[in-house]
């Protein structure tokens, strides 16, 4: 598929928003990484909560696309998670993705539009069931011993996975990121 000047639009702001946050660019600085006018955003997108609404729409929409595509090809629910958080840790390794998107946007939520709060609540409520999806089969397949309902569980992953990305950032060190997530998939694993 061929880029289009609203994919390129919709790139650039991600990693202006992953490298500063929501108040940390504008569309000077798009227009600048993009190689087009202002006026040409605004085409696209009138207002920055436009552009930001649907970038998180789309970064959903991705996500979801690719829980189903982990779930089509790893049928064990371990595998799945460990898809899940070896696809994370590629990407902070080598640096191509290094955070979340909404996990950034939801450290800014009390200045967020209510618009960009609605999506990123969205992307959090979608992770969350794909998760207790997870360790709920996982669970009834006798692979998973949860300490707690599958709800609880994958809060707490979603958290522990997204707190292991601060931490690798903080330090700058992809490692870190490893050290977190590796102990928090063996806790996991039926004990014989």
């Amino acid at each position: 598929m061929t880029a289009t000047t609203e994919d390129d639009i919709l790139r650039s702001a991600r990693s202006l928003l992953v490298g500063g946050g929501y108040n940390g660019f504008s569309y000077a600085d798009v227009a600048a990484s993009v190689g087009i006018r202002k006026a040409s955003i605004h085409y696209y997108f009138p207002t920055k909560v436009d552009l930001v609404s649907r970038l998180v729409a789309r970064y959903r929409e991705e996500a979801a696309a690719g829980f189903a595509e982990l779930t089509t090809h790893h049928p064990d629910p371990l595998d799945q998670l460990r898809a899940y958080v070896g696809f994370w840790s590629a990407c902070i390794a080598d640096g191509t993705n290094t955070f979340c998107l909404c996990a950034l946007l939801a450290t800014q939520l009390p200045v967020l539009p209510e618009a960009v709060v609605a999506e990123v609540r969205a992307y959090f409520e979608m992770l969350s069931t794909w998760l207790r999806a997870v360790l709920e089969s996982g669970s009834a397949r006798g692979d998973f011993i949860l300490d707690d309902t599958a709800e609880a569980e994958a809060e707490k992953f979603m958290a522990a996975v997204h707190g292991a990305m601060l931490s690798a950032r903080a330090y700058g060190d992809p490692r870190v990121f490893d050290l977190v997530t590796e102990p928090l998939l063996a806790g996991l694993t039926a004990r014989p």
